[in-house]
């Protein structure tokens, strides 16, 4: 178990947002947390994180409490985070956003990311190299900062929607190469709305509403139950 998140509470101020909430994540695993906008899915993988810290339960990560470090300690111990806000340079080139992100592997038991490695991956973005981040369309972007991320050599990607915002055809696309990153041995927990895109990349789900869990299971399984889809997972 690379991940475990056992009955986390989170507030915002005096607000009641997540509750006794529980997930894990086996190494290699591509798993999703789904759930309507609102439903407590940004909250849930900041609290991972540590960006908004839970006030009561636990995050191991690797088998150490998480809950209390700093973001910057989950970061080194090899969490990764994608924001839906990507938060890229705007004034940097694609190669620069990347280069800026180098971060030698804690285990050398794997082949660690280069530049090279991450066009391989998003060929689009070896087309951009020299351009600079701030005039990239939102897809390009976000390959960009699942590159970015990438390249610190993380254990573990956490990915908070990948896909808000943007168009069918940069969906497909990402989950072809989030696919392949399965398929290279790379760990992933993401959240989504998508539930389509869900159903197209992650092993197992669970579904929020109201910052409780719902449901639980493998990706076929949710795929089948369409009482627990309309009743938390329909708009």
């Amino acid at each position: 178990m690379i991940l475990e998140v056992k009955k986390i509470n989170t507030f915002y101020g005096t607000s009641h947002i997540l509750f006794d909430v529980s997930m894990s994540v086996d190494r290699g695993e591509i798993v999703c947390l789904l759930g309507r906008n609102g439903a407590g899915k940004t909250t849930a993988m900041r609290s991972i994180m540590g960006l908004t810290p839970p006030r009561s339960g636990s995050v191991l990560f690797h088998s150490e409490e998480m809950k209390g470090r700093p973001p910057y300690y989950i970061a080194q111990k090899g969490m990764g985070y994608v924001p839906d806000n990507r938060l890229i340079f705007p004034d940097l080139t694609v190669r620069e956003n990347l280069e800026l992100a180098i971060k030698i592997p804690r285990k050398f038991d794997g082949k660690p990311w280069t530049v090279d490695r991450i066009y391989g991956l998003f060929p689009l973005l070896k087309r951009l190299d020299k351009h600079l981040g701030g005039y990239l369309s939102g897809g390009e972007q976000q390959a960009l900062t699942v590159g970015r991320t990438l390249m610190g050599n993380p254990d573990l990607l956490l990915l908070d929607e990948p896909v808000e915002g943007l168009a069918p055809i940069v969906v497909k696309d990402l989950g072809r190469q989030i696919l392949e990153l399965g398929k290279m041995g790379e760990t992933m927990l993401f959240s989504e709305q998508n539930v389509k895109f869900a159903m197209m990349t992650a092993e197992r789900a669970y579904v929020i509403d109201k910052g409780k869990i719902r449901y639980q299971g493998r990706i076929e399984e949710l795929s089948a139950n369409e009482e627990i889809k309309k009743r938390y997972l329909m708009i």
